[in-house]
């Protein structure tokens, strides 16, 4: 896959040469086994060898890489998924995601309907039907829980961070054939609650006060979920594991979620600053994502204008130039956490727009024009699949995690969560902390956003009972 990638991003002829004449061997290889041997072999951890091949395939058209895709694929997976069985609870979640990837970009190279299918039918079997954890995660010990019954196996070892990478790769692929926006709430959920809060961590004190733990932390094999948990983060030389691999794969190649081109226009999915260069009916085009320094959730020390307390919205400011004018259509994701509807403007002025499944859909003729965009949020709770009085917090799209070393019990209303907790140390320097304190309770707790855990004992879940 490295050697694939290698040559597409550079043209480097030898890097695809030396992948050919790997492949020689094993379709040599391969060509010794029965159907039944080949069957047995897939049902181990095979990785990613499906979907190399469906590249090499797309790249060649050579009929040998085309015989080695359906040599992998996995029959006692796919054939089940196909007849609409449930054979994914229990099963090891990380040696069939790839092999799904590796459907997908079947799907794409061959246009064979079937691939769809088996790519639809796991998605729904494992998100849809399953449920998830508020990150997004659905998995622990790299295990497939049972359907809407997650709470049983919260533990030390929940969320996998190669099973968020590649779970996100796979709404990304569904994002890009369907267009719709679900798909692009379920990768950011996971984008801030597991990618941020497992592949790097960096604290430290700006006060002058030294901890007793480090002031980095590298990756987390897995993200626990238990009460009282803490993050087993990796030291510099002493580890290295399979999300070693996968965490420079999820930091470099995150961007290709963000932007999307068609005739039509452009579609922003994520809220990341960033910048896209396209050309739409011959005309040059740049448009670049900041966050706005007024309303954010970062603000400028010296701004004039600002709320008194912590935003309650995302602001973001949108500059499109082109080289000429020229008419497009502008779609903006919706996501699913808005408290109220989103607000946009171009120029100053209140923009007119459609909501369309998810989308925000401005049409009109750009030529140096700014977006102005606000995104409401607050506090949620959500309630665990099987275990309908605990409950996890989330600001936006960001879970909060607790500060403590049990499990606790919270008294109100989660239907009002902005009742159970209230802003805590909100600004320190030119950024909103994110922070919050329960309120109304016998004991302190204070909660951080789940990414901004280094060391210390969080919980995620709480029992919320009414105080009635």
């Amino acid at each position: 896959m490295g050697l694939l990638d290698f040559h597409r991003a550079t043209g480097y002829a030898p890097a695809l040469e030396v992948t050919v004449r790997w492949a020689r061997w094993f379709h040599r290889w391969t060509s010794s086994f029965s159907q039944q041997q080949m069957d047995d072999i897939l049902d181990f951890e095979t990785g990613g060898m499906l979907e190399v091949w469906s590249d090499l395939y797309d790249l060649t058209k050579e009929t040998t890489h085309r015989e080695l895709l359906d040599r992998y694929t996995r029959r006692r997976l796919f054939d089940p998924l196909l007849e609409g069985r449930d054979v994914i609870t229990n099963m090891h979640a990380n040696t069939t995601i790839p092999e799904i990837l590796g459907a997908a970009r079947a799907y794409e190279v061959t246009g064979e309907a079937r691939w769809l299918k088996i790519v639809e039918e796991y998605w729904k079997q494992t998100v849809t039907d399953r449920g998830q954890y508020a990150t997004g995660g659905q998995t622990s010990g790299e295990i497939w829980g049972p359907r809407g019954q997650l709470s049983a196996r919260l533990g030390e070892k929940n969320q996998e961070h190669c099973t968020v990478y590649n779970m996100m790769r796979l709404a990304e692929f569904l994002l890009r054939w369907t267009g719709d926006a679900q798909y692009g709430d379920y990768w950011e959920k996971n984008l801030h609650n597991g990618v941020l809060a497992q592949g790097h961590w960096e604290g430290g004190p700006t006060h002058g006060q030294a901890g007793g733990t480090p002031r980095t932390g590298l990756i987390t094999y897995f993200l626990p979920l238990r009460p009282g948990a803490t993050k087993g983060w990796a030291s510099e030389r002493n580890d290295f594991f399979c999300c070693h691999g996968t965490l420079v794969q999820a930091n470099a190649t995150h961007t290709g979620a963000i932007w999307y081109t068609s005739d039509r226009g452009l579609s922003l999915s994520q809220f990341i600053p960033s910048q896209a260069r396209w050309t739409q009916a011959g005309v040059d085009v740049v448009a670049t994502l900041n966050t706005d320094s007024q309303s954010g959730y970062t603000q400028a020390v010296n701004a004039t204008e600002f709320p008194t307390g912590a935003p309650d919205r995302w602001a973001f400011d949108l500059a499109i130039k082109t080289d000429r004018p020229v008419a497009f259509e502008l779609t903006i994701r919706l996501p699913t956490w808005l408290k109220d509807p989103a607000v946009l403007k171009v120029n100053g002025k209140t923009a007119v727009w459609k909501a369309n499944d998810g989308w925000a859909s401005l049409s009109q003729t750009w030529h140096n024009d700014t977006v102005h965009i606000e995104l409401p949020k607050g506090i949620t709770a959500v309630a665990l699949p099987g275990e309908p009085e605990l409950f996890a917090f989330l600001d936006g799209p960001v879970v909060l995690a607790g500060l403590c070393d049990e499990e606790r019990t919270l008294v109100g209303d989660p239907l009002h969560p902005e009742t159970l907790l209230t802003p805590d140390n909100e600004r320190e320097w030119r950024r909103w902390t994110g922070q919050f304190r329960a309120r109304g309770q016998e004991r302190g707790l204070r909660f951080l956003p789940l990414y901004e855990v280094g060391y210390e004992r969080y919980s995620v879940y709480f029992r919320v009972k009414s105080s009635v």
